[in-house]
Parts: structure tokens; sequence; C-alpha cells
């Protein structure tokens, strides 16, 4: 009487979907202030407070009018040279390139996404939070006709705060962030100010914005960074847990 059949050994072909790790994009965690929340709003608020006082305390632009003044009858030609490139390079259109630009390069060279839109959420913000503050503020921007050589002769009601000195400060804090940990971290921090710095100078220099404008924008973007970073390291995490769960439920 023949005996059981041998059992079959041999195994099912490697389907090596089945088996392959699903990639999972790293989270990037921005610096965090403790109680973010409450600093965002504190800064926030005192960015109001500062931009209603100038525009409705009586004679407080004009008092301000004359650091525009005294910088439009001293102008020099390099100094005029370095005002105007700054004027472009942190301008709206230059900007976004130089954002959509590094951002690009993170995502395309370094294959990090979520690096890529943490940055660019972060350099953007700034530009972001002056916009914001000007519609509520709404303060005229210096008399192109009250200045001795006036550069930039640019009107409206967008002068508080400044968004190339907002533009700036965000886009330090972002580059920074990107350095942290490696060896130029403090070198890209100390280069970031002085930037911010030159930035701010350059706004009164060519005389499209008051002191108090070029003041406020650095508190402006502050509170935007310091917002952002506590809603990006809130919600991110579970968005990307939920895209892994769907990539592996597609597999």
């Amino acid at each position: 009487m023949p005996g059981p059949a041998p059992a079959d050994h041999r195994s099912a072909p490697h389907d090596p979907a089945r088996t392959r790790p699903v990639a999972s994009p790293q989270f990037w965690a921005i610096p965090q202030a403790r109680h973010w929340l409450l600093w965002g709003v504190l800064l926030s608020a005192a960015v109001l407070a500062l931009g209603l006082t100038a525009k409705l305390v009586p004679g407080g632009s004009a008092a301000e009018l004359g650091v525009d003044q005294d910088l439009s009858q001293h102008h020099a030609a390099i100094l005029t040279g370095v005002a105007m490139v700054l004027n472009v390079v942190f301008g709206p259109a230059a900007g976004v390139v130089l954002v959509v630009a590094v951002a690009l390069c993170l995502w395309v060279v370094r294959r990090d996404l979520v690096k890529a839109v943490g940055f660019g959420l972060v350099a953007s913000s700034g530009w972001v939070a002056s916009e914001f503050f000007k519609l509520i503020v709404a303060r005229q921007r210096p008399n192109p006709a009250l200045l001795f050589d006036p550069l930039g002769p640019e009107t409206g009601s967008n002068s508080f705060p400044s968004g190339h000195v907002s533009f700036a400060v965000a886009l330090g804090f972002a580059l920074y962030f990107l350095a942290r940990g490696t060896r130029w971290a403090r070198v890209t921090a100390v280069a970031a100010a002085l930037m911010a710095l030159v930035v701010a100078w350059s706004r009164l220099y060519i005389g499209v914005h008051y002191p108090s404008d070029v003041a406020a924008s650095f508190l402006a973007a502050s509170a935007a960074v310091v917002l952002l970073a506590g809603l990006w390291n809130r919600f991110t995490p579970p968005i990307l847990d939920r895209l892994q769960a769907a990539a592996s439920t597609r597999r």
C-alpha cells in the first residue's frame, strides 16, 4: 500500500514587493520655544502695539523721518549699489526664486522632501507675517518728496513692517535650522544676523521705511517662526504617520 505523498518543500516564488520595507519620510524637528504659543501671541501683540503707536501718535512719523532724511543726504555710490542690490535680492520675486531653489536642492539632491517643505515654510513665514500686519496697521510710507535723494520712491499704506527685513530674518532662521548641529551652525547664525541688520539698514538708506518699521520686522518674523515651529512639530508627525500607513496599505 503506497504511503502518503511526500510534502512539497518548494517555497513559493519570492515577491520583493511583499518583503520590501516601506520607506517612511523622516521627520525634521524645528527648534521650538518653550510655551511657543504664548511667545507667539506676545510677540504679535508687541508688533501691533508698536505699529499702532507709531501710526496714531501725533508727530511720531515726522520724528522718525529725520533718520531717513539724514541718510538721504549722505548717499555714496558703493553704499547705494549695495542697498539697491539688496532691494532686489530680498524682494518678492527674487525671494521666491531663492526659497524655491534651496527647497528643490534639499528635495532633489538631499532627497529630503520633509526638510524641503519645512525650510520653505520657515523662510516664507516672514513675508506672510509682514503682509498680515501691514493690512492691520496700514501705515503710509515716508514721503519721497521730503527726501534729498529718494532711491526707491514707493508710496502706499504698506510701510509697517518691512517685508524685506521680515523675509531676511525668517530666511536667516531657516538657514540656521539647516546648519544646526553641524560645524557651520555658529557661522550661519552670525551671518544670518548680520544679513538681517544690513537689509534693515538698506530699507532706511533707500528711504522706503521708518526705523520702527524695520525694528518691528524682527519681532514679526520671530513671532511667525515661533508659531510655525510649534505647529510644525505638533502636526507634521501624525501627517507623516498617516502617509506611511497609506503607503503600506497600497503595497
